[in-house]
């Protein structure tokens, strides 16, 4: 179970493109199943980055609800170009920003807040779970976040590059960092 966690990381999961993209167009005509039908698909990505960015559960789950509607307010705005995880996700990131600077706190995940990310994988059992946030612990803030935007949101390198505002390079040796990280831990050899 732990070696396809490890997989998923590499080679990224994440909702279809072109299935996000067409409820985002039907979101924009006001469709509301298919508003549902995208909240079901993309709240755990948005989640786990807003989690990351607020190291808040509260405030996260405020966040990606605050994201969602206003997804439905501006969905007339999206264009079918690039990757609709990666729009879904700058409007999650610019709305947790303004909460950073409203509220300016940081802090550490606690194991409450770990439990509040959906855990839709029902082949993972809740100790290949405990293990794998243990070792995702483990990995600095950046580390952590461009796994998860990998794993959980299926975005490209580029992409996550331009979500958060860094180099190319940096995010694949980080990426690359994190992974030999995750490895060692979860295989039981420690963090080197």
């Amino acid at each position: 179970m732990l070696t396809a966690a490890i997989n998923t990381m590499e080679h990224g999961a994440g909702a279809d493109r072109a299935l996000l993209d067409r409820l985002l167009r039907q979101v924009a005509d006001g469709d509301r199943e298919a508003f549902g039908q995208l909240y079901r698909l993309a709240r755990g990505p948005v989640y786990g980055l807003v989690l990351s960015m607020l190291k808040n559960a509260h405030d996260a789950q405020e966040i990606t609800q605050d994201t969602f509607v206003k997804v439905w307010d501006s969905a007339g705005s999206y264009r079918s170009q690039g990757s609709p995880m990666a729009w879904l996700l700058t409007v999650a990131r610019n709305l947790a920003r303004m909460r950073l600077r409203q509220s300016a706190r940081l802090g550490e995940l606690t194991e409450e807040e770990w439990e509040a990310i959906p855990a839709d994988a029902p082949a993972v059992t809740a100790e290949d779970r405990a293990v794998l946030q243990e070792a995702l612990a483990s990995l600095g803030d950046q580390e952590r976040q461009i796994v998860l935007l990998h794993a959980a949101s299926g975005l490209k390198h580029r992409e996550i590059a331009s979500l958060l505002e860094l180099p190319l390079s940096t995010v694949l040796s980080k990426y690359q960092r994190a992974l030999k990280k995750l490895r060692a831990q979860l295989e039981g050899g420690g963090i080197r």
